[in-house]
């Protein structure tokens, strides 16, 4: 059963949502107003899934999305009145998985919550094949680096420096990059 954190920002429709919920078979965890700790009310609870129910979301409601999408990432489905198109665009880009305008209906939570669901799982496998990305970009630039160092070092070509390189990791059992790192520390080292 998902654990979900209900922010009613708005006392208009205190108790809707809730009851929606509720009726569809969810556990809501907690539910209070927006205020400036969202991300320690999120720490704390560590609900699944946050719901965030605003008559129009503002600036401070988008900060927070923000911080909580940026520390503690965890799907956050919006349902508002605001049907303007570039606040859906600031909504979603801040960390907002679904956004939906009004309609409050239990049968219709579910598939919004597994539409949420799905559509976080996606971004944050997309985030992790970018960190990698970005990883292997960054040690590729380290190894070239030092097999540049290297021959200097060594006046060798290009080739015989990778191959030393190679070898080195091989009968150390290392990564190629945990060896250009210590060529690296080592021709700092020196100085040269």
């Amino acid at each position: 059963m998902l654990r979900i954190l209900l922010i009613n920002d708005t006392p208009k429709k205190v108790g809707r949502l809730k009851a929606a919920l509720i009726e569809a078979g969810f556990d809501v965890i907690n539910e209070s107003g927006l205020t400036i700790d969202l991300p320690e009310r999120v720490e704390a609870i560590r609900p699944d899934v946050i719901l965030i129910d605003t008559e129009s979301p503002g600036r401070d409601v988008m900060e927070q999305v923000c911080l909580v999408s940026r520390d503690q990432p965890r799907p956050i489905v919006m349902f508002t009145d605001n049907d303007d198109p570039d606040v859906m665009r600031q909504a979603i880009q801040s960390g907002v998985s679904a956004y939906i305008v009004e309609g409050i209906q239990a049968q219709r939570l579910k598939p919004i919550l597994d539409v949420a669901m799905v559509r976080f799982e996606s971004d944050q496998a997309l985030r992790a094949q970018l960190h990698a990305r970005d990883q292997q970009l960054a040690e590729r630039k380290r190894i070239e680096l030092a097999k540049g160092m290297l021959m200097r070092m060594k006046n060798c070509s290009e080739e015989e420096a990778y191959t030393l390189m190679r070898r080195q990791a091989m009968s150390r059992q290392q990564k190629l990059i945990q060896v250009a790192e210590q060529i690296i520390a080592m021709n700092d080292m020196l100085g040269q």
